[in-house]
């Protein structure tokens, strides 16, 4: 079965996000009323997989291995199966 996984990968609270900082800054200076912005990346991955659990395993295992550092980053994930 093919799966569609979309993965977050996120700074956790309390760590310094400069991209996130500067995007803010320069909204504000076009008039937006920013209080903050916070940046993350979105993976968008599809695969294989016997299974919705299987699919919840391996994308697991992408994140802890690969995608997100477990020092700084917090990560989430959500799978649909393809048609």
């Amino acid at each position: 079965m093919k799966f569609n996984v979309k993965i977050e990968v996120m700074l956790k609270p309390g760590h310094s996000d400069p991209e996130g900082e500067t995007t803010a800054r320069a909204l504000r200076e076009l008039n937006y009323p920013i209080e903050s912005v916070s940046v993350s990346k979105v993976y968008m991955v599809v695969l294989e997989a016997g299974s919705k659990a299987e699919a919840e395993k391996m994308a697991d295992g992408m994140c802890r291995r690969l995608l997100a550092n477990p020092t700084k980053d917090d990560y989430r994930f959500e799978i649909r199966e393809t048609r």
